[in-house]
């Protein structure tokens, strides 16, 4: 068999009578001298089950020989000594899956794969979940090696996914995740308005007891550290906003479990938020939470930088609560400020022309008040 190293099968008893050379030793020691073939595992069962003797009476391992003696040995049955490990079965995915995965691609390179995740698709398998990221990367195996997951989306998350093109890469940009150094910032439209425009949550999470690990919670004496930064970019009257979130830690579930702690859970998020998480009218029941853009190091060159596109859902909600979506895309993903740069100029010119829709609103709610 291919990569696997067996001995060969001797069938009969054997005895053995122990040479001047050999007195004293113990009885590994004569079998790795004399019958290299019997591993120390081997013997060690015969030991066990009583079929190796020394004169007659049996014996283990470590007891001592001497010249004279007779050794029994027993009959070598073929043994696996070193098992390979069993090679996974590249699975023969259909024209229509092939499609699929590559029509998520937004970015590719030697070293990198970055999908733009739909919501409804788990990024692994689990249980009863059979459609899944993982199960599909075989679309992007070209002969160098199947990429890897560096990291995962719950699976009701869309936007931007990165995938590892070798083992190589994936360490490299996974220590760039567990240093911090790499910038996540998810787009939410959430329930209400937070009083505090600009902040900072701090709260542990932990699993919450009773859900089998599928549900987490905030717990003050037993959770893990997690901290969110978050910002308001816009706001739909007190019905909903629309923030910008940063995880600078990375909990499961903790962008959902941090926003429903502090009284706005993300909008179609009924696992944390229930009946509080849904708005009346036209807008979507699905979650409302995307992983809009991801900076991170890249190990053939200067940073990635990708920005993934807002799925239908989430598009067609801004446009009915009135988000204007260029507004979001220019604001720092750092705590920079770019007064001489283009984004920054750019980001002062959006932030006026948002000033001046807002006061001409204001302006025609004046002229329609009674006198």
């Amino acid at each position: 068999m291919s990569g696997k190293d067996i001995t060969p099968k001797i069938t009969d008893v054997r005895q053995f009578t122990v040479a001047a050379d050999d007195d004293g030793i113990r009885l590994d020691r004569w079998f790795k001298r004399h019958l290299p073939e019997a591993s120390f595992n081997l013997v060690s069962r015969w030991a066990r089950t009583g079929q190796l003797r020394v004169d007659g009476a049996r014996a283990g391992p470590g007891d001592r020989i001497a010249a004279g003696q007779v050794l029994r040995v027993p009959p070598i049955e073929p043994e696996v000594k070193e098992r390979a490990k069993p090679e996974r079965l590249k699975l023969a995915l259909t024209p229509d899956e092939m499609d699929f995965m590559r029509h998520m691609v937004i970015h590719k390179d030697a070293s990198a794969i970055v999908l733009n995740k739909p919501p409804g698709l788990a990024t692994q398998g689990g249980s009863g979940t059979i459609e899944h990221v993982d199960g599909l990367l075989d679309a992007f195996d070209e002969g160098a090696g199947r990429p890897k997951l560096v990291h995962r989306l719950d699976k009701d998350t869309s936007g931007v996914l990165l995938v590892a093109r070798s083992a190589k890469a994936a360490a490299f940009f996974a220590k760039g995740f567990s240093s911090r150094t790499a910038r996540k910032v998810y787009w939410a439209i959430v329930m209400g308005v937070p009083e505090v425009h600009d902040g900072l949550i701090d709260l542990p999470i932990a699993k919450q007891p009773g859900s089998g690990g599928e549900k987490m919670h905030v717990d003050e004496k037993e959770g893990a550290a997690a901290r969110t930064r978050y910002r308001v970019i816009e706001r739909a009257g007190n019905r909903a906003a629309w923030v910008e979130l940063q995880p600078m830690t990375g909990r499961t579930h903790q962008l959902r479990v941090h926003m429903a702690a502090i009284g706005h859970p993300i909008v179609g998020d009924g696992k944390y938020g229930g009946r509080d998480a849904f708005l009346t009218g036209t807008v979507s029941r699905k979650m409302h939470l995307h992983a809009r853009r991801l900076r991170i190091d890249h190990p053939d060159g200067p940073p990635l930088d990708v920005t993934a596109k807002l799925p239908t859902h989430f598009a067609e909600s801004m446009d009915d609560l009135g988000f204007d979506e260029l507004i979001g895309d220019v604001l720092e993903i750092e705590e920079v400020k770019f007064k001489d740069t283009a984004e920054g100029k750019a980001r002062a010119a959006l932030n006026k022309a948002k000033s001046a829709r807002k006061a001409r609103k204001g302006e025609r709610r004046s002229r329609g008040a009674k006198p």
